[in-house]
Formats: C-alpha cells, structure tokens, sequence
C-alpha cells in the first residue's frame, strides 16, 4: 500500500487501514476519498495534523445493506436457511419458523442503514423499539416506533438487529452478557461491524441453545476462519455482501471520484 501511494497527490481507500504508519510515507498527499461508508479503518485525527481532507458521503449503500437486514429477519423467522440446507442433503423437515408479521424488533443504532430498516419493516406492523446515542423521538413518532433503553431492546425483542458504528463503545456490545439477557426464542442480526459482536460469546451462545440463531455478513477476520462458528446449524452467513450490491458499487465509486474531482477544481 505504501510503495504503491508513497507519491500520490490523492488515493480512494476502501478496507485499507490509513494511520500514521502510512501517512508518514505520503508526503504529497492531500486527500482521502473513502470508497464505502465506515470510516473506523481511518485514522481521522492523523489526517488533520497533516492537513490531508478526508472525503466521504454516508448512507449511499444503505438500501443494500437494509434490504439484506429484512432479508435476514425473514429467513431465520420462517426457517428458510436451516430448512433449505437440510432438504439439499435429503432431509425433507417442515418447519415453516414464525411469521415476521407483528413481533417485536429492536433496532440498536439508527443512522442511515438503521433507520431505513425501520422503513422496511412498516408494512409487517411489527412493534419497534429503537436505541440510539441521538435523539430519535421525532422519526419515531413518524415510524410509530418506540425510543428506549438498551436494556428494553434486549430483553424484549424477538429479533435484534445491530447498525453502530465500531467505536470504542460499541466494540464487542453484543457479549455474553448481552446475549444472556436475550429471549432463548430471539434472534441476532449483524451486517454492521464484526467486532460489535463478541463471537465466541456468540458461538457458544448458539451453540448452547441460549439464544435461537443470528446472522453475520460480518466478521472480526474477513474471510473468517473459524469452521466450528461457521458450521453452526443455526448461524447464517454471508461473505459481507450487505453493501455490495451492483447500485451501491457503482454509487460509492461515482462518489469517491467525485469528491476527488471537486476537490481539485477548487
């Protein structure tokens, strides 16, 4: 990475790790556009003592990550995942799950992605809860949608769906006292950050029947390695294709070239 931006006025990132370790090699670099939409690979305060400009536009691919959220709740609600690989190795076992129609889900983090799932899920008439570090009274009360505690979103929800940032906050927020406090009959679902979920807190929680199933299309190591959280019947996984659809490829790349485009014209 280094030999290959040590002389570059401009670089879009994607995934790319961009810290002092880098940046102290980039002497003519100016600015940062981010391909994507999460910055914690990014060491933000390091551009600004080296007066490089960080461009990023949030939210573009956030239909595809909700849509593949929605499509998560549906397939672990109505058994499709377990069923459906079951009956390819001959297993014909009919457990059509519960319908999404009218449960509770708690949404944890309700930014651009969060908020769209909310939209998402309002023809299912299902009971929100919503839980955000910033005040959500007034898009709740559009939604009909109900603002509480963390503690309230745990406990009662049949369904969890995580959409925080990787802070310090919320850097493995899903543990095992967090998926304790979970009904035995909910399900978890992650297409944010892998390290917001502790996952051998997580294997051992699906492993022990604590919690019914979950969903990752992310992981703490990408491509992941661990063949027994893999191998759990009651885990589905994707190989973080929540952003990844052909619209949002194409929107976040428009993006990071443009803002290039626009910071050179000035």
């Amino acid at each position: 990475l280094i030999a290959f931006i040590n002389d570059a006025n401009a670089a879009i990132v994607g995934v790319e790790t961009i810290d002092d370790s880098v940046l102290k090699h980039t002497p003519e670099l100016k600015i940062i556009s981010k391909y994507g939409v999460g910055l914690d690979s990014i060491d933000q305060e390091s551009l600004k003592r080296r007066n490089i400009s960080l461009a990023w536009t949030g939210g573009l691919n956030l239909r595809s990550v909700s849509e593949l959220t929605l499509c998560f709740m549906l397939g672990l609600c109505r058994n499709v995942f377990n069923s459906g690989f079951k009956l390819k190795h001959s297993k014909w076992e009919k457990n059509g799950g519960v319908q999404l129609s009218k449960i509770t889900v708690g949404i944890i983090g309700c930014g651009h992605i969060g908020s769209d799932v909310v939209k998402l899920l309002s023809p299912f008439g299902c009971d929100l809860l919503v839980r955000d570090v910033v005040d959500k009274s007034d898009f709740c009360r559009e939604q009909k949608a109900s603002e509480t505690s963390l503690e309230e979103v745990i406990e009662r929800s049949d369904i969890i769906s995580l959409h925080v940032p990787l802070t310090e906050l919320t850097r493995k927020m899903a543990n095992e006292s967090f998926l304790k406090r979970m009904k035995s009959t909910a399900f978890l679902v992650n297409t944010c950050r892998g390290e917001v979920v502790d996952q051998e807190a997580l294997k051992s929680a699906l492993d022990q029947r604590v919690i019914a199933g979950a969903a990752l299309d992310v992981f703490v190591e990408e491509p992941p390695t661990d063949l027994e959280l893999l191998s759990l019947p009651n885990l589905m996984v994707t190989p973080h294709i929540g952003g990844n659809t052909r619209e949002a490829v194409e929107a976040m790349g428009r993006s990071a070239i443009e803002h290039l485009v626009t910071f050179f014209k000035k």
